[in-house]
């Protein structure tokens, strides 16, 4: 309830009322603008308190714009920011909100909006009573008002992530599920009951154990034209399926989810204020494997099982080309058979390999491992197609004896490629059917 002084205020003087009083309206979150109808209009209601007060309702100004937006200092508030600039230009004389809570639940956004108006002399108005941020009582009440307000939302976010916490120990908290599962009627997790989905991520995670590198798979998709499931936070269809064209963010999104390995994981990443930048969604961070929360193995249907899973952890990690790290990275373009193989005969480290010639077309294997230390000459370099050549009739040689099962086993290989993506490109086909009658449907059902 708005109480009103029934005496007029000393502080509200005339020069005060010469100027504008603004009255700043603020909701948190939309659905609270949406089912919380009534705190709106009792913030806006307090255009009538400023006019009690003295103010001619064509000097009211409201503000409005922050509908909608936390003032925990992390969203970027047009509303607050223009209220600043109205009290740093001189054009303010009084500031109306429902609470300290309104304006910021924040101290530094507070304590700025509080060091102004003392320095221009506004008046601070809230449901009950009037503050001079200049007068000492009343800059204290002020202050302890911003710590309170900040300190209960911090109270707020301790009690709902205890609770979060305690339900995702459970395996009940229902998080967001990538493309391959979904949720059942009675809030279980299963498979997503499309086949194609299935047949899609199957083919990927095949493919990852023959091909070794996410990179490559992504390419293998987008040679054979093979989109992938996704299911986005955001967006114009938030949580809905959605296929697209593959790229290297979706396979890794894809073979770094644990739960296409049957586990309930929660606290996968954690907020990083440092990373964030003004007026963008909140940014996070990855957190290691074993740091993770909650981790439930086995607790849904998957379409790996974990030794698999943590196996291709170890690999994408190992593709980094971080040799001081230990990661071997992952072969790459050259014709040169034993680039990250070959090893110094002289001192034993690791060779790489340099393409000489006119067009780079030889390679030659270096060991720089003396010239990059300590400065001196290259320990020694060797021509590679000769030493390629005495490799390739050895492996040859040792094959030999099965070349006739080798060579049933490659034929083998490539039918049950070919029946491979014949069957992806069936499920294609089937749901494009599927989408063509479905559409014919709906518009003769609206005819």
């Amino acid at each position: 309830m708005l109480a009103v002084p029934s005496s007029p205020d000393e502080r509200l003087t005339a020069v005060r009322r010469s100027k504008f009083a603004y009255v700043y309206v603020r909701q948190s979150s939309i659905n609270q603008v949406r089912h919380h109808q009534e705190s709106t209009e009792l913030q806006y209601s307090l255009v009538d308190r400023a006019v009690r007060l003295g103010w001619p309702p064509d000097r009211v100004v409201v503000i409005d714009q922050d509908l909608g937006k936390s003032g925990n200092g992390q969203v970027e508030r047009g509303g607050f920011q223009r209220l600043i600039a109205e009290i740093g230009l001189g054009n303010a004389g009084l500031v109306v909100s429902l609470d300290a809570s309104r304006l910021a639940r924040n101290n530094r956004d507070w304590h700025q909006l509080l060091e102004l108006c003392s320095l221009f002399g506004v008046i601070i108005a809230d449901g009950e009573r009037l503050y001079d941020p200049c007068a000492y009582h009343d800059r204290l009440l002020l202050g302890l008002s911003g710590i309170m307000s900040e300190a209960e939302l911090h109270q707020i976010r301790i009690r709902l992530h205890q609770g979060e916490r305690q339900k995702a120990a459970r395996g009940e908290l229902r998080i967001p599920l990538p493309g391959g599962l979904a949720y059942n009627r009675s809030g279980q997790i299963v498979f997503n009951p499309d086949e194609e989905v299935q047949a899609r991520l199957r083919l990927i995670f095949d493919k990852f154990r023959e091909l070794q590198t996410a990179r490559r798979v992504m390419r293998y998709l987008r040679t054979h034209d093979l989109r992938v499931p996704v299911r986005p936070l955001r967006g114009p269809a938030p949580h809905q399926l959605l296929w697209r064209d593959a790229t290297i963010a979706h396979v890794h999104h894809i073979l770094h989810n644990p739960a296409y390995a049957g586990a309930y994981v929660y606290g996968r990443r954690r907020i990083n204020a440092v990373r964030q930048g003004p007026g963008s969604h909140r940014a996070t961070s990855k957190v290691a494997i074993d740091d993770w929360e909650v981790c439930i193995k086995d607790a849904h249907p998957g379409s790996i099982n974990w030794e698999e899973f943590m196996a291709n952890q170890r690999r994408l990690a190992d593709n980094t080309n971080r040799y001081e790290a230990g990661h071997r990275g992952a072969p790459r373009k050259g014709i040169a058979l034993l680039q990250g193989l070959a090893v110094c005969g002289q001192c034993g480290r690791r060779m790489t390999v340099r393409y000489s010639g006119p067009d780079s077309a030889c390679p030659v294997y270096c060991c720089l491992a003396d010239r990059n230390q300590t400065g001196s000459s290259l320990c020694q370099e060797v021509r590679a197609p000769a030493v390629d050549e005495l490799v390739v009739q050895t492996l040859l040689k040792a094959l030999e004896p099965d070349q006739i099962a080798i060579a049933i086993a490659a034929l083998d290989e490539i039918a049950e490629e070919t029946r491979s993506l014949e069957k992806q490109w069936a499920l294609r086909r089937e749901r494009s059917r599927y989408d063509a009658e479905r559409a014919r449907r709906q518009y003769d059902a609206v005819e």
